[in-house]
């Protein structure tokens, strides 16, 4: 999921005026994001059934596992956006030579089955209310709230997005802010209202700072 492309101006001067919003707002961010620098968070291209296919992939798995794992099955489906058929077609032997887990495979053929049984869930999904979008993705077995958040962000750009169950974000909140635990959900969530209107730029700060963010251009 990493890429050399470089952000476009319109997000360059989005995630400019989020740096600026988040660093008057939190001290603590402020030095965060000066440390950093500019915010290089890409939102993918690919079709938005590629991008759910992303996100089942990269579930509670590393960065670099996960991408591994993922390109190995794009190509074995014949590249990107990987077509829905080729997916289906994939045996069990198959997603274990991707490294595809038991699981992740049952939760895939899920995507699959809701996908068909629900013709129009992914057309036009891009300007769905997140209240909306929601529920119909977590319908599907295997998808939770995480990779709805994922899907959100990393599918939609969506620049407000809080994954509140994302550990990376909430170890990172507990380094910045000196807090003796990970922060709870609600903790979590009422922490971030000063972040306001851009959860998702600030949870991307978190994330770089302890190492390379999927999805992120030159420098992230």
């Amino acid at each position: 999921m990493s890429t050399t492309i470089t952000v476009s101006p319109a997000r360059a001067e989005l995630y400019a005026k989020a740096a600026r919003h988040l660093s008057r707002r939190c001290p603590a961010l402020k030095g965060l994001i000066k440390q950093v620098g500019p915010c290089t968070w890409l939102p993918m291209s690919d079709d938005p059934f590629t991008v759910l296919v992303r996100c089942v992939i990269y579930q509670q798995i590393s960065t670099k596992a996960a991408k591994s794992i993922f390109d190995r099955l794009a190509a074995a489906c014949g590249g990107l956006p990987i077509p829905r058929d080729r997916l289906a077609a994939l045996a069990e032997a198959d997603y274990k030579t991707c490294g595809v887990s038991g699981p992740k495979q049952r939760t895939l053929r899920a995507v699959l089955d809701h996908v068909a049984a629900n013709p129009d869930i992914l057309p036009g999904i891009e300007d769905r209310a997140e209240a909306e979008l929601r529920p119909q993705l977590t319908a599907i077995k295997g998808i939770g709230n995480w990779s709805v958040d994922m899907f959100l962000m990393f599918g939609l750009g969506r620049s407000d997005v809080l994954p509140v169950g994302d550990l990376g974000l909430r170890a990172g909140v507990k380094r910045l802010y000196g807090l003796d635990e990970l922060p709870s959900p609600a903790e979590l969530l009422e922490r971030a209202e000063a972040w306001k209107p851009y959860r998702s730029v600030a949870t991307w700060y978190f994330w770089r700072n302890a190492g390379p963010v999927p999805q992120s251009g030159q420098g992230g």
